[in-house]
Order: C-alpha cells, then structure tokens, then sequence
C-alpha cells in the first residue's frame, strides 16, 4: 500500500473513532474534522500522530478543533 493509501485509511479510521466518541455520525465528524482545521492536521503531521495510540489523537484533534473554534 502506498503512502497516500496509508493516509486516506488512517484519516477515515480517525473520522470513525473521533464519530463514535463525540456520538455523531461519520459526515458530521468529517464535517466538524474539515471544518476546525483537524483534517489538515492529520494530513501534515501523519508521520508522527499514525505511531500514537488512538486515545492521544482523539485528545489531539479536540485540542485542534477547540483551538480552531469548536465546541465539542
């Protein structure tokens, strides 16, 4: 699998578990990832949050959409 398949699969993975955790459906987590800038953030810092456990960037891309204007 290449890297760009790596990527797509991890970021629907994270889009799965951040829906089942928030209690949302998967377009309202993408829609909520996309719109507070965590989608950008699991693209450009793939190469270090893949290696952490799913609990880390469940808290990291609260962090990011929080700091980007949600309220989650």
């Amino acid at each position: 699998m290449n890297i760009q398949r790596k990527k797509i699969a991890y970021s629907v993975a994270c889009i799965a578990e951040f829906a089942q955790l928030h209690k949302l459906n998967l377009q309202e987590s993408f829609r909520y990832l996309y719109r507070f800038k965590a989608i950008e953030f699991l693209k450009e810092n793939y190469e270090i949050e893949h290696l952490l456990p799913f609990e880390t960037v469940m808290e990291d891309l609260n962090l990011i959409c929080q700091k980007n204007g949600g309220v989650l």
